[in-house]
């Protein structure tokens, strides 16, 4: 019920137009709050209720404010954007969430975002490192659209539908010919519950976006490379059609403090198909921060295990023979590092210091 009563919806004005904000809780002192923002054909509901539902997740969010995000025109019930409207683009999208700051008085956040709007939250982190402490980055592509992939869609545009053209941007093929009934729901939210024009606008902003430009930091090197100062978690499904790209951001941020978690038998959309899971590895990613070192942690075990990989990706895999076989491997070509394998099983005797840790990850 106090959850209930505390939940507040706020227009948020800003330079570049409304942001429809959701805030969840009371911010706690000088505690950050967790941000979310959306992929295209999404709204904050239909892409983290799942997640924030979850009763795995009720206890941090006694810890923590939560503030959704919804991009210009992309909240339920939205009404056409007017004609005369520039739409803003990623980085004018980004470079808003300082109102939205602002207008709560945040001095911080813990971010959680997806697809496009994982482009957003680390392009916010990069700008202004000061005000992020974290970031769990659900299908992040940092690169700009390619020409193939302008061309493609270009064609693609003319003999498909705009929600078929989202969700072959959400789900890989796989799942889009397996999981007909999860393809149904979301095709159905996207065509009769997201504004079209709306939709249309935010989708050609996502394509239009710039490389980030970030670049992996070198002992001994440039000290001044472009990379996220913060914490962060890089989550995709292994049947993703965002793996490659989520991959590639990884080898590209500080290996020391990015951990990459693939997550075996999932989908498109983690945060739906394993919200447990998910919600898990962020009780690990927070505690890893500092905060929450009582959670308790009840799906996921964690034991010790040494693996290495190439710089050209060939990956060696420590795997273990439980029910629910997982893996560790590390993206940056360090080898004879600790890392830790992850399995559903129980994990009452877990300490502290085995938090998520900088590497890659399979669950």
């Amino acid at each position: 019920m106090e959850s209930v009563q505390q939940l507040m919806e706020h227009d948020v004005e800003t330079q570049h137009g409304t942001l429809h904000c959701t805030m969840k809780g009371v911010p706690k002192g000088n505690r950050p709050v967790i941000l979310t923002f959306h992929d295209i054909g999404l709204n904050h509901k239909s892409c983290f209720n799942s997640l924030f539902n979850h009763e795995d997740m009720q206890e941090i969010m006694r810890h923590f404010a939560v503030c959704h995000v919804d991009a210009p025109g992309q909240q339920e019930g939205a009404t056409t954007l007017s004609t005369g409207y520039n739409y803003p683009s990623m980085d004018q999208l980004s470079e808003s969430l300082l109102s939205v700051l602002k207008h709560f008085g945040l001095s911080s956040i813990i971010g959680i975002a997806v697809g496009a709007g994982a482009y957003i939250l680390a392009k916010f982190a990069l700008d202004h490192p000061d005000l992020v402490e974290g970031l769990v980055l659900i299908n992040i592509n940092a690169c700009a659209e390619g020409w193939m992939d302008w061309a493609a869609n270009k064609i693609t545009g003319w003999a498909q539908a705009l929600p078929d053209m989202v969700i072959t941007h959400l789900f890989g093929m796989e799942e889009i010919h397996n999981n007909h009934n999860l393809i149904q729901t979301f095709r159905h939210h996207i065509t009769n519950d997201m504004n079209q024009t709306n939709l249309q606008h935010f989708v050609r902003s996502y394509n239009s976006r710039r490389d980030l430009e970030i670049e992996r930091p070198a002992q001994g090197g440039n000290v001044n490379v472009k990379s996220l100062q913060c914490h962060a978690l890089l989550v995709v499904g292994d049947s993703s059609p965002a793996v490659d790209a989520v991959v590639d951001c990884n080898y590209k941020l500080n290996p020391t403090k990015t951990t990459l978690l693939k997550m075996a038998d999932c989908g498109g959309l983690p945060q739906v198909d394993q919200p447990g899971k998910l919600t898990e590895a962020f009780k690990y990613f927070i505690q890893g921060m500092g905060y929450m070192p009582a959670a308790s942690m009840t799906r996921l075990v964690r034991s010790r295990t040494t693996s290495g990989s190439s710089i050209n990706g060939n990956r060696s895999q420590s795997h273990t023979q439980e029910e629910n076989r997982s893996h560790a491997h590390t993206a940056d070509g360090q080898r004879g590092r600790s890392h830790t394998d992850v399995s559903m099983e129980s994990a009452n005797n877990l300490n502290i210091d085995q938090a998520l840790r900088p590497g890659e990850v399979s669950c």
